[in-house]
C-alpha cells in the first residue's frame, strides 16, 4: 500500500499556514482563497494548533464572536494528530477516523512536510483499488 510519502509526492507539499495571532478572519480569507479547509497553525517553525472551517463555525459562528477579534489561538485546536511519511495510506485513515478528524499535518523529525485531507487519502484508495481491477480484468482476459 502507498505510504504518505508516495502520496506527498504526487500530491505536493505545500502547507498553508497561519501565526496564533491571526485574526480568524484572516485565516478563514486565506482558506477561502486557497480553497482549503484547514490551515496548520505555526509560531516560527513549530506546529502549535491546526484551524478549520469546523473550528470556525462551532467556536466562532455558534459562539456569538466576531472573527475579526477572535485570534486563530482562541479557536484553534492544540492537539494535533500527526502523520508520519512512513505511515500507509491505510493507517492515516484509520487515525482520522479514531480521531474524528479530516486534516492530518505530516511531520518527518518534528519538521512540518505535507498535509493531507481524507479526500487525499480517499483518492489514493480508489486509485489503488482501481489499478487492481484492472489488473484482475487483464489476468482473467489473459
Amino acid at each position: 500500500m502507498k505510504t504518505i510519502k508516495e502520496l506527498l509526492a504526487q500530491k505536493g507539499t505545500t502547507v498553508h499556514t497561519v501565526g496564533p495571532d491571526a485574526s480568524v478572519y484572516e485565516a478563514i480569507s486565506l482558506m477561502a482563497e486557497k480553497d482549503v479547509g484547514a490551515l496548520v497553525v505555526v509560531d516560527g517553525e513549530s506546529l502549535v494548533g491546526i484551524v478549520t472551517e469546523r473550528d470556525y463555525a462551532r467556536k466562532i459562528t455558534l459562539e456569538g464572536r466576531v472573527s475579526r477579534d477572535t485570534r486563530v489561538a482562541e479557536i484553534m485546536t492544540r492537539r494535533v494528530a500527526c502523520a508520519r511519511p512512513d505511515q500507509t495510506v491505510e493507517e492515516c485513515m484509520a487515525l482520522m477516523t479514531d480521531k474524528r478528524v479530516r486534516h492530518l499535518p505530516v511531520l518527518e523529525d518534528e519538521r512540518l512536510v505535507g498535509l493531507i485531507s481524507i479526500g487525499d487519502l480517499v483518492k489514493a484508495i480508489i486509485a489503488e483499488q482501481q489499478f487492481l481491477i484492472e489488473q484482475l480484468e487483464h489476468y482473467i482476459s489473459g
